[in-house]
């Protein structure tokens, strides 16, 4: 076992992991932070993005003694007193989600996406989006949700 060190959503935390546990893991398991998803344990599909030291990360690729010392914030870190994050509230809006379980990781993805780009289009979006897979929408409605929150927190 290995003691890490870590803030996770702005708190502070600790724990004895395995080596080789994962970060997903390690937030769902020893955090009971259930809303970052494990689709497919093979770095495919998105359901797991978080975000490292503002990053957007895969943290089903990442051990969780990588992140000893890092700044980890995870979708239920999003929000803000309640308030959602302008992310969120456009994919509440423009109904970027059905069931909901690519969701998180879509979020996480594109809140990084905004940081990183200023001018989004969708083409640029749909590129972007490409390693978080949905299997329900047709992603129209995640690619509107995301412009609209990208012209928000731009205005």
């Amino acid at each position: 076992m290995v003691s890490i060190a870590l803030k996770v959503n702005g708190n502070a935390v600790t724990g004895d992991v395995d080596d080789r546990m994962l970060l997903v893991e390690f937030l769902r398991n020893d955090l009971n932070l259930t809303g970052t998803h494990v689709g497919c344990d093979t770095s495919q599909c998105g359901a797991c993005v978080v975000h490292v030291d503002g990053e957007a990360m895969k943290s089903c690729s990442m051990l969780a003694v990588q992140a000893d010392g890092a700044e980890v914030l995870t979708i239920e870190g999003l929000a803000v007193d309640g308030k959602l994050h302008p992310v969120q509230a456009a994919f509440q809006e423009h109904h970027g989600l059905q069931c909901g379980f690519c969701t998180p990781g879509m979020i996480m993805t594109s809140v990084d996406m905004i940081r990183r780009i200023p001018d989004l289009d969708d083409a640029t979006i749909r590129s972007e989006l490409e390693g978080n897979i949905c299997r329900c929408t047709g992603y129209q409605n995640i690619v509107t949700a995301v412009k609209a929150a990208s012209d928000e927190m731009k205005g």
